[in-house]
């Protein structure tokens, strides 16, 4: 048997999660909208823009960054998530997730736009509180008779990717054309979020 590359890590993992997640759908006494617990939960970050611009802000920037960033901070953003995650599941309150949520698109797509450099742990707490909001609104959010575990794995591996999309158009920064069109990016970032921070105060 071939033994599998780096580079193909990407894709075999989805693959991994996905046949793990069956046998969970097809065992005996299953509770109603169990089965779709991964999906549904793969399907939260990405559906809403407000999600979205932050996670792929997050890839983006740490691409800028460079090295550690570019894998530091898209690994802290989903640990941190999956705690805020765990907090929404068992109804801890915490208040003003949407407007944090909000904020995280214009801090993240400013930090993009001027392409801010601070020390790495400010940039990793700066994330993990972000992620930490993030994954709240996701584990509140759980539909009735989800499996929790499931759907967390799921919400977990969209983010992943949202944040390897994130590094990939980041990697443009190589470039001086690509430093602009990056801050740029930025900017449609930052004037998404100050649409959704309006929006959560209004």
């Amino acid at each position: 048997m071939s033994r599998t590359k780096v580079s193909d890590l990407p894709l075999a993992f989805p693959l991994i999660l996905l046949v793990l997640a069956l046998p969970s759908a097809a065992a005996a006494h299953v509770v109603r909208g169990e089965a779709v617990g991964f999906f549904s939960g793969f399907e939260h970050p990405i559906s809403g823009l407000d999600h979205i611009v932050a996670m792929v802000a997050v890839g983006l920037w740490g691409a800028q960054l460079g090295r550690p960033a570019i894998w530091l901070l898209p690994v802290t953003f989903p640990l941190v998530m999956a705690f805020g995650g765990f907090l929404g599941l068992i109804g801890v309150p915490l208040p003003g997730s949407e407007v944090a949520i909000a904020l995280s698109g214009v801090c993240l797509g400013a930090a993009v736009l001027a392409e801010f450099r601070p020390p790495l742990w400010a940039a990793a707490i700066l994330v993990g509180i972000f992620g930490l909001f993030h994954g709240y609104a996701h584990g509140a959010e759980l539909p009735p008779g989800d499996n929790a575990l499931l759907y967390s794995l799921g919400f977990v591996l969209a983010t992943g990717l949202l944040h390897a999309s994130g590094i990939a158009l980041g990697l443009v920064h190589r470039w001086s054309w690509g430093r602009m069109a990056l801050r740029g990016t930025g900017a449609a970032i930052l004037s998404c979020g100050a649409f959704f921070l309006w929006a959560a105060l209004t």
